[in-house]
């Protein structure tokens, strides 16, 4: 009986080291970071969307879904520290400030961790590539366009930004008033450039100020959703609808109402649910040390096909679509 038992014994402890062998061979679940500029943003909820798309597809991905509050670096810090002590895989990151967050990632690339930007980039020393969702050049040029197009070529503008220090708004900003030098648009005047910080209240309350500071002003343009939003709100409220014309980057499934009610004429935006789609499928390359995942080479995005990575470590995606009364309510019914 004592012999019986050791026998038992001994089957048992051997089942029980080919289940651990198993376990050992099964693929190890990657956990991707995706920090965002702030919780409760249409347009990174959306990205979140492509994120869990594309972790479906890959299979032993598990996304983990998170950042401030309010658009703040320090808040991104605080996240991205207590995400180097969860030991995540990977961190794909919205930057609120390009800088500010560059010593926190250099330290979670020391652990190991891979560091991707999207959308609002971080400085190149702070991250492996940054995933731009257009040329920054055709999303610049693209909001005069539509702004000339609304207001008939002439008269004066103004800009509502997010942050002071928002990477994205500020190369746009730049392009833009690039564009304005050309012949085309030299009857077009930018009298105003103003931050609302991403928050719908200081966004509102900067458009009205605006519109109240600038009684022949023409268009508005924000190129941010959450500004975009709140200037077509504060054109409705102040009785200046065919007035003034507000566009730039918004969410169709925000938007609509604004191009019904003609505050909008046309906006233009990319897909967010592209841009989180590549972009974890870029962080996804770099965490298995793909030899094409470098400055000069590419990343394979699934759907998206593959996205070449310049000398810088930046990638770029499609040129930004219009949006107006035509096609509003179909897209509003997807993000």
């Amino acid at each position: 009986m004592k012999l019986r038992k050791i026998v038992l014994a001994a089957v048992a402890a051997g089942l029980l080291t080919a289940i651990a062998g198993c376990k050992e061979k099964a693929p190890d679940q990657i956990r991707i970071a995706m920090v965002v500029k702030n919780l409760g943003n249409g347009f990174f909820d959306a990205a979140h969307t492509g994120a869990k798309d594309a972790a479906k597809e890959l299979k032993n991905v598990e996304i983990i879904y998170t950042g401030p509050t309010t658009p703040s670096a320090e808040g991104q810090i605080e996240i991205i520290n207590s995400l180097i002590s969860q030991k995540v895989n990977a961190i794909v990151i919205s930057a609120n400030d390009p800088n500010a967050l560059v010593p926190i990632t250099k330290k979670a690339m020391a652990r190991g961790i891979k560091v991707i930007s999207f959308d609002s980039g971080l400085a190149q020393e702070g991250r492996l590539m940054q995933l731009n969702p257009s040329n920054a050049e055709l999303i610049g040029e693209k909001q005069i366009q539509m702004a000339s197009d609304a207001i008939g070529g002439q008269g004066e503008i103004a800009i509502l930004s997010a942050s002071a220090q928002a990477t994205n708004q500020n190369i746009w900003i730049g392009v833009m008033k690039k564009t304005l030098e050309k012949p085309e648009y030299a009857k077009m005047k930018l009298v105003a450039t103003v931050y609302g910080d991403d928050q719908s209240d200081k966004s509102y309350r900067e458009a009205i100020g605006l519109l109240r500071s600038n009684p022949h002003l023409k268009a508005i343009i924000a190129p941010t959703t959450v500004g975009i939003n709140a200037a077509s709100k504060a054109v409705v409220d102040e009785h200046l609808v065919g007035k003034v014309f507000v566009t730039g980057l918004g969410l169709p499934s925000e938007m609509a109402g604004h191009v019904k009610s003609g505050a909008v004429r046309e906006f233009a935006i990319w897909n967010p649910i592209d841009l989180g789609y590549a972009a974890t499928y870029a962080a996804y390359d770099f965490v298995k040390n793909q030899p094409t995942a470098r400055p000069g080479g590419s990343i394979s995005a699934g759907r998206m096909g593959s996205i070449a990575i310049d000398d810088k470590g930046e990638g770029a995606m499609a040129p930004p679509f219009t949006y107006d009364r035509g096609n509003v309510d179909k897209f509003a019914k997807i993000f």
